[in-house]
């Protein structure tokens, strides 16, 4: 591989690196405990007044993942099937996700949480995709 090659494929593995590291923040997240996460819930009700889980988490978490992976994709995402190809991305972590929950106490698996996450995903692309977004988004992505 000559040295031209090799640094652009760098490059474009560096891009990545947002993520993976958003990757961890949700699989860490995800490994606290029923109980834990029933003493937070009321410290985000106090802002949140209406907020009765945290389903909004996982539309928000896979909203920001989708964005890293649009980030590490580049302007390629800008095509029809890579937009596919990151919700189902998203969805394939999500799945992952909550095979993950389920061996943690008071948590299990929940399909709900899933096709959440995968809206949340799915709004990413879509927002992504308004003319004068995309291009602010590029511009900043570059």
């Amino acid at each position: 591989m000559s040295h031209k090659k090799q640094s652009l494929t760098s490059r474009r593995m560096i891009r990545f690196i947002p993520a993976v590291l958003w990757m961890a923040v949700i699989f860490a997240l995800s490994s606290r405990t029923g109980d834990e996460l029933n003493t937070v819930l009321p410290f985000f009700q106090k802002f949140f007044p209406g907020m009765t889980d945290f389903n909004w988490g996982h539309f928000v978490s896979y909203f920001i993942l989708a964005a890293a992976l649009d980030y590490g994709f580049g302007s390629r995402s800008d095509r029809l099937y890579m937009k596919i190809v990151i919700v189902l991305l998203c969805g394939l972590y999500g799945v992952s996700d909550e095979y993950h929950q389920s061996f943690v106490g008071g948590r299990m698996m929940d399909i709900i949480d899933v096709r959440n996450d995968m809206i949340g995903a799915a709004v990413w692309v879509i927002v992504v995709s308004i003319p004068f977004v995309r291009k602010g988004w590029r511009r900043w992505a570059k």
